[in-house]
């Protein structure tokens, strides 16, 4: 597993930023988030977003995140369908097992 792979979760890259969270002092208030870590870019399928402008539905919210998990968790909420890339994609191949009944017992 390459570094990368251990920075992605469910779709959202959270590279240098994932990395940095961990240290945060926590808890840790929006604003003061916002303001010092804004400019931080989080990964998605289809680019790069920056973290103000993914939190920016929270502006007037007085969210304190009490650990890196819960920021962790408001950071893929918000994020939301963007992280999901190709909608309905599977890369498992079609199902050919049935339930049993074009099968016969030796």
């Amino acid at each position: 597993m390459t570094d990368e792979d251990d920075t992605r979760q469910h779709g959202v890259e959270f590279g240098e930023f994932g990395d940095r969270m961990e240290s945060f002092d926590y808890p840790l208030d929006h604003e003061t988030l916002v303001d010092e870590h804004g400019d931080a870019e989080i990964g998605l399928p289809d680019g790069e977003t920056r973290l103000d402008e993914l939190l920016a539905p929270l502006q007037d919210d007085e969210q304190t995140y009490q650990d890196p998990a819960e920021l962790e968790t408001m950071i893929l909420n918000l994020v939301g369908d963007d992280a999901i890339g190709r909608e309905n994609y599977s890369d498992r191949g079609p199902s050919t097992a049935t339930d049993g009944d074009d099968e016969e017992s030796l």
